[in-house]
């Protein structure tokens, strides 16, 4: 009789941790649309500067100062996190918008071509080589982008710019020696003086939206805890979880954000759009098949 194969409880949490992120993430559409008649960029600096003092109570109690210390002890490598931080506020700010001027199915879209764009900057900036599978699921995205435009006689620039704001986010990243939650904190301190100076000329206009009432006052602190918290559930993941499973789970944000951008905010989904998304998914289903191979052959040869 074969012994019946115990689960890892360490996988277990692993998965629970990502969950946890990835449905956090998807979710984000329904928070943002609590704020009525607040604009995006005024949300993107409330969401900069509440993350950062929510963040440093965090790093106190967890602590987690040395990797800080050390970052910001190197003004030298402080370039590549400037770039980091300018990339994620502007990708945060596109993200709000759209949710604002209700194109989930955008955004939703953005981050469902984010892997795919990750293997192009590969292989244009860092000289990777690709599989083959990959070179085809990038033809796929390329079609579907070209459709659209042709079809459309416009391009989906809110998907475009999602995708490559966090796809070139991820290529700095991995040029910078921080965990996620360090790395975080340094980027929005860096942003932190921006993002002051601008909530003082908003208050000095008259056209801050802060403490004009309770409820949209409570929102605006609340975006910087829920910027943190699930990066922390999925540092939990990663550190627990192969590559390649991480992988799969990252497909759960942009699908429910698709859901919830048909369901609950009944954005329409024309046909042009839905050839769109079927060749991304087409893609992405090449790209995922790719990378288990290339796994399962590294795990045999290994």
């Amino acid at each position: 009789m074969l012994p019946t194969p115990t689960r890892d409880p360490d996988a277990v949490k692993g998965v629970m941790f990502g969950l946890t992120a990835y449905t956090m993430w998807g979710c984000f559409p329904l928070f943002f649309a609590l704020f009525e008649g607040v604009p995006a960029f005024e949300i993107l600096i409330h969401r900069i500067i509440w993350a950062c003092l929510f963040l440093i109570g965090l790093i106190t109690l967890l602590r987690r100062w040395p990797p800080v210390v050390a970052a910001l002890g190197e003004p030298k490598r402080l370039g590549r996190v400037l770039a980091c931080a300018l990339l994620i506020a502007f990708n945060w700010g596109i993200y709000i918008y759209a949710v604002e001027s209700k194109q989930v199915l955008q955004a939703s879209l953005g981050y469902f071509l984010t892997p795919l764009v990750n293997v192009a900057l590969g292989m244009l900036v860092l000289r990777e080589v690709m599989a083959k599978l990959q070179l085809v699921a990038l033809g796929l995205a390329s079609v579907a982008i070209a459709t659209q435009f042709v079809m459309l006689g416009e391009l989906p620039w809110i998907s475009l710019l999602l995708a490559l704001s966090f796809g070139s986010y991820g290529l700095f990243r991995k040029q910078v020696p921080l965990d996620g939650l360090s790395g975080l904190f340094v980027e929005t301190l860096l942003l932190f003086p921006l993002a002051l100076i601008a909530l003082t000329w908003l208050s000095w206009n008259d056209t801050s939206h802060f403490l004009q009432n309770t409820s949209t006052t409570s929102l605006l602190v609340a975006s910087g805890a829920l910027t943190a918290l699930p990066l922390m559930a999925f540092a939990g993941a990663a550190r627990r979880l192969r590559l390649a499973t991480l992988g799969f789970l990252m497909y759960i944000n942009p699908s429910i954000q698709f859901l919830i951008a048909l369901t609950v905010f009944g954005e329409p989904l024309g046909l042009i759009q839905l050839v769109t998304f079927v060749l991304i998914w087409s893609g992405l289903a090449l790209y995922s098949w790719s990378a288990w191979q290339s796994r399962s052959r590294y795990a045999a040869a290994s």
